[in-house]
Order: C-alpha cells, then structure tokens, then sequence
C-alpha cells in the first residue's frame, strides 16, 4: 500500500509532461491533481483490496473459487519472483514484485474491458491508469528506487564498484544506465497501452460489430505480457542490483 501511496502522490506532481488529449483535474488550492487517474486507480486498488478480503474470509484446506485463483496468483508471483532473484533472495521482494505485476495487471485489463469513455467527466476522459505517463513513471521510478535499496543493503558501499568495474572510463555509460532503465520500463509500459486502447477505439468506430473483438482478445494478452514484462524487469534490475555479494564474501572468506 505504500507504493500504491508513492504512486498517487506522484500524481499530484505529474513532472511527464507528455499527455494526449485533455485531462480531468482537481484544484485543490495551489495543488493540482490528476483527477482520472486517482478514479481509476482507486478503483483497481478497490478491485485487489477486495479480492484479498475474500480470498481470505473463510479458508479452506482445499482452495476453491476466488480462494483458489488468489492463492494461483501468489504462486506464478513466488515462481516469477525466486526466477528472478533465485532461491535464497527471493522471498523479501515478492510483496513488492507482486503488488507491482497485480496494479498492472488489473490497470491494463480494466482498459479493455471496462468502457471508461462512457462515464462523462466535465472534461476529459476515463482510461486505464497505466494509460498515464504519469503512471508508468512513477512505478518505473518506485522500480529505480528498489533496486538501488537492494544493492546498498547487500553490499554496502561496495555498491558502488560497479559504476568504475572493469575499468573507470565506463563511468558515464554505467550513470546514464540508470536513467535509461526506468525510461524504458515507463515509455514501454505507456505506449503499449495507449496505442492497444487508440487501435480498439478507432476499429470500434469503423466496424462497430465483429472485427474489434479479435482486437481486444489480442489486447487482453498484451495487457498481461506487459504486466509480466515490467515484473519481470523489477526483479532482474533487483537482482542484478545484488549480484556480486556472493562472490566477494567468498572471496573474504
């Protein structure tokens, strides 16, 4: 839930200045906040708190129904996740990891499969909130901030030996690294949907009828890779971020 926090509060100070179309705000004195993607991001929170309460209200031995799909769900997040980070670094980043892969996941199927555009704003419109850049960059940047946590907690200021490994003159590509790896986790994210939303909404109005469906169907799959994609990425930057510690405490011993 912090994360999810981070992300609306990113959103009040929406520093992606790329949008497409025009945009619901709310005006609270000097504060400027981006009024659709809170809607719909609360919404899918609303959709993931609920799941888990009844996922968890009356357990059973033998999962069935919505017991059984959550408790799937914890299981391909543990696999994705020890894939990642391995056997003995995995098990402090699947909350992180799966609350990442959940938001996206719910966010991207939310925009092909509920009409937001039929709910009237006074103005603007209602999308997924991965459809924001505003979005994207903000679990992109929550991504930068977990792996470096995670290499500073492992191995301390030796962290820092892999901006001048193996050689010193690599320094700037190691920086500019970095930056491009949350760029690329966001604009990825962000154009994938947009586009798959903007393709659905013009076939809807040229063949209202039966080539759209084979569309969304395809949508409904890419919305799901992009949400693994991005997981899998946070785990591999974690893991790179650590990898290291074992070989240099080998070495000490």
């Amino acid at each position: 839930m912090q994360m999810l926090s981070f992300l609306h509060a990113f959103n009040s100070f929406p520093l992606a200045e790329l949008e497409v179309g025009h945009h619901f705000y709310w005006q609270l004195g000097n504060l400027k906040i981006h009024g659709q993607v809170f809607l719909t991001s609360w919404f899918v929170i609303a959709i993931l708190v609920l799941a888990s309460l009844a996922a968890t209200k009356s357990s059973q031995r033998i999962p069935s129904g919505i017991q059984n799909l959550m408790e799937y769900a914890l299981e391909f997040i543990r696999d994705l996740a020890k894939n990642q980070l391995g056997e003995k670094e995995y098990r402090p980043w699947v909350p992180f990891i799966g609350t990442l892969f959940l938001f996206i996941f719910v966010s991207n199927w939310s925009g092909a499969l509920i009409p937001w555009k039929l709910i009237k704003l006074p103005s603007g419109e209602l999308a997924a909130p991965t459809n924001d850049i505003n979005t994207t960059v903000a679990l992109a940047l929550l991504t930068s901030l977990a792996y470096f946590y995670a290499g500073f907690s492992k191995r301390g200021l030796g962290y820092f030996k892999k901006y001048i490994e193996p050689t010193p003159v690599l320094l700037p590509i190691a920086i500019l690294e970095d930056f491009t790896k949350p760029l690329s986790l966001s604009f990825r994210l962000f154009g994938n949907i947009l586009a798959d939303e903007l393709v659905v909404a013009v076939l809807v109005l040229l063949v209202p009828l039966f080539i759209p469906l084979p569309v969304m169907a395809l949508g409904l799959f890419t919305s799901a890779i992009q949400a693994l994609v991005f997981a899998t990425l946070a785990g591999a930057y974690i893991h790179e971020a650590m990898e290291g510690h074992g070989g240099e405490e080998h070495e000490e011993h």
